[in-house]
């Protein structure tokens, strides 16, 4: 009894101290919010000792997003994790790194403007920067970096081979200075839509050849004659090996070195036939061009024939299969939006009607978020409800069975080819993003973090949360996270009749979750900081919930979900955990597509905050870079589904509004037009509803250009709830 009475109290005093502990600490700042850090990728050295990775952070001076390369190394001293981590790179342009299979060198992507960067005589917009994307090279036993490519093409993507002597890489095919110059003569500064496209050549870099040009580049002299303007722009040294009419994307050599793998893409990017995005293998063994030449390259083979976008590709130790997940659409038949899900093609099996194609651990509810691939066996990243857990599975057929323990969100898994560590990104509500390092698949629960960039976040008074479901009008589970303000412990008394924005996650395939997230696009915290209860929806069409619930927005695209969020608002406001009097709203891209569709449904909240959200779907079909998607949520093309495409669109509701609306656009966003804000702002103009709209010079959907538009988007947003919704602006 005296033993468990005493840890009893000893229990009362740890937790009181833990509340005076919090009641102590400072609450989130606007500013310290903007200054989080976010790590783009990472990847861990084949002997597992080190730990590659780039950190993104806001550089407010030079009014850029910065992405530097850190490197993490264990000296086997047992000192400090954290004291290993040391700065590779400075620039504020590194991105992609890759390691040498031998472990010697560290190649990366950067646009960091080179000292021998040619003349501008470019033949399209994307030639005329400063800067363009080069391979470079550093050693992770120190020394500076250097570029291994030039010219005026960016390499959109690399891969070492097996044997670490070579690198390949893919570029838009070079053009000579006199195709330039006859094109910049015939077309001045018209834009040819389509037709002045040109598709990818994949080239080879000898290493040591690279290496040898980089010693004797200080006595470098370059020689001009008559015939070297009917040179093609191409780094000294290369040798094409294959041709694509298309994009090359995430290209990946085979693990025994005889082949290349890589995705297609349109060469605009943009997502509108199904045989654009397919993957490809060139066979190493059979290429032969003994120069620069392009004309009798070996055009490369496709593995893959589907109405499906695939992504993260990866070859199998077999180096037969190689693995992939899928963005958008189905891989077996008909396009549907499905979750993503883990497949692996047969690349030596005929692609008959059967298919090649084999989805992994089938019965798995959730989606895949993403993955790694070991010797024998997969390690995915895989979301169920609002949890992103790791799973591992070593054939096909197999169940995947969770090996990861901590509650929250586990992402970038990276292992290692030589050592059983594995490397990932992990966060929690509270718990700031890090980097983790594990000695096993089978220990990741004694993982130990290896960076600390998000440490004042852990010193801040941050809110905490808990999923909420409800039941929808047809009976179906719906659930959502709510967030609370600092201070308010879900349950007790003080958490009731609490101000609510309902936040809305864009996508729509996506969901909301137990993980921690400090950005423009993501400040559910910094509203719950400023006093709002956030919900945050996980509507049908959201991931994580099976494929039968995602593919029930089809093909009420907004209607469907918007049943769904404003049935789980009643549901919180029935519960006594909203207060009615205090409901306001918000979201961004598909997020901003439901808030303006669903302030022509109810006029119960007083503010709204939206962006890059459509209003009508013809003009947004005919602009947007995934048109494919848009004619199946709403059952065709335009003129094939017309009445849907009037019945879905907020813009002929536009009366019902009388919500007070703040909006906001990226001035060069092409995945929802600033045409639909300025279709809404108009509308509610004309209206005489209060409304604001903001439009950021130079961006596209994704804010990334300027980390001052991010920040003065949430600081309008926060101040139109307040002003509308009827909280106080926090101290």
């Amino acid at each position: 009894m005296r033993i468990h009475k005493s840890a009893f109290v000893v229990g009362i005093v740890v937790s009181c101290a833990l509340a005076v502990m919090a009641q102590n600490k400072p609450k989130l700042t606007l500013d310290e919010f903007f200054n989080s850090v976010s790590f783009p990728a990472l990847e861990i050295s084949p002997d597992g000792n080190s730990v590659v990775l780039v950190t993104e952070r806001a550089d407010w001076d030079q009014q850029i997003f910065r992405t530097d390369l850190w490197l993490y190394h264990d000296d086997g001293k047992g000192g400090s994790s954290i004291g290993n981590l040391i700065q590779l790179t400075q620039s504020g342009h590194d991105s992609e790194p890759k390691w040498s299979p031998d472990g010697r060198w560290i190649a990366f992507l950067s646009e960091r403007k080179l000292s021998t960067a040619k003349g501008g005589d470019s033949d399209s917009d994307s030639d005329s920067k400063d800067e363009t994307a080069q391979v470079y090279l550093i050693s992770p036993g120190g020394g500076e970096a250097f570029p291994v490519t030039e010219g005026e093409e960016e390499v959109h993507t690399f891969s070492w081979s097996a044997d670490s002597h070579t690198i390949y890489f893919a570029t838009r095919q070079p053009w000579t200075k006199t195709q330039k110059d006859a094109y910049k003569k015939e077309w001045k500064d018209v834009v040819q839509y389509r037709t002045a496209e040109r598709g990818d050549t994949i080239f080879a870099l000898d290493l040591a050849a690279a290496l040898a040009r980089h010693a004797a580049e200080p006595a470098k002299v370059e020689k001009k004659d008559a015939d070297s303007d009917k040179e093609p722009d191409l780094t000294p040294g290369t040798r094409a090996i294959a041709t694509s009419p298309l994009r090359v994307d995430g290209l990946v050599t085979s693990p025994d070195g005889r082949k290349l793998a890589f995705v297609s893409n349109a060469v605009n990017q943009r997502q509108e036939k199904y045989e654009d995005i397919e993957i490809y293998t060139v066979d190493l063994n059979v290429v032969q061009a003994p120069s620069p030449a392009t004309a009798d390259l070996t055009q490369p083979r496709r593995v893959t024939t589907n109405q499906a976008a695939e992504v993260r590709v990866r070859w199998a130790n077999d180096s037969r299969h190689i693995f992939f997940s899928v963005e958008v659409g189905d891989v077996s038949g008909p396009y549907r939006d499905l979750q993503p899900h883990l497949y692996w093609v047969d690349t030596e099996k005929p692609d008959t009607a059967s298919g090649p194609v084999e989805q992994w651990s089938k019965d798995f509810l959730g989606a895949v978020d993403h993955y790694a691939a070991t010797a024998d066996s997969v390690l995915a990243g895989e979301r169920l409800g609002t949890e992103v857990q790791i799973y591992s599975a070593t054939k096909p057929s197999e169940s995947l069975h969770r090996i990861s323990g901590w509650p929250g969100t586990y992402s970038g898994i990276s292992v290692a080819a030589h050592s059983p560590r594995v490397a990932f990104l992990y966060s929690s509500l509270g718990k700031p993003e890090e980097v983790y390092l594990a000695d096993s698949a089978a220990n990741l629960d004694q993982a130990r973090p290896i960076t600390s960039f998000n440490k004042l976040f852990t010193e801040r008074d941050l809110p905490q949360g808990k999923p909420y479901q409800w039941k929808a009008d047809d009976g179906t589970t719906v659930e959502g996270m709510l967030i609370y303000p600092p201070g308010i412990e879900p349950g007790r008394p003080e958490a009731k009749h609490l101000p609510m924005l309902t936040f809305i996650h864009g996508g729509p395939a996506d969901a909301d979750g137990n993980h921690f997230e400090a950005d423009w696009y993501q400040w559910a915290d910094l509203a719950a900081t400023n006093g709002w209860l956030v919900f945050e929806p996980n509507y049908r069409g959201s991931t994580g919930y099976g494929d039968k619930f995602l593919m029930q927005i089809v093909p009420q695209l907004v209607s469907r979900p918007g049943k769904d969020i404003l049935e789980g608002v009643d549901a919180l406001v029935k519960d006594g955990i909203a207060d009615p009097d205090r409901l306001t709203i918000g979201g961004y891209s598909y997020g901003g597509y439901m808030t303006n569709w669903l302030i022509t449904q109810t006029t119960r909240f007083k503010a709204a905050v939206t962006g890059a959200g459509a209003v009508e779907h013809i003009g947004n079909w005919g602009n947007d870079d995934t048109t494919y998607d848009d004619a199946y949520f709403l059952g065709g093309r335009p003129w094939e589904a017309q009445q849907r495409y009037h019945d879905e669109a907020a813009i002929f509701q536009m009366d019902k509004v009388r919500t007070p609306t703040h909006m906001v656009a990226g001035a060069d966003d092409i995945r929802v037009a600033v045409m639909e804000d300025f279709l809404l702002e108009h509308a509610l103009y004309s209206l005489g509803i209060p409304n604001k709209l903001l439009v950021f010079p130079g961006e596209g959907h994704s804010l990334a250009k300027n980390p001052w538009h991010g920040k003065v988007k949430v600081r309008e947003e926060l101040k139109w709830l307040q002003k509308y919704g009827g909280v106080p602006a926090s101290n």
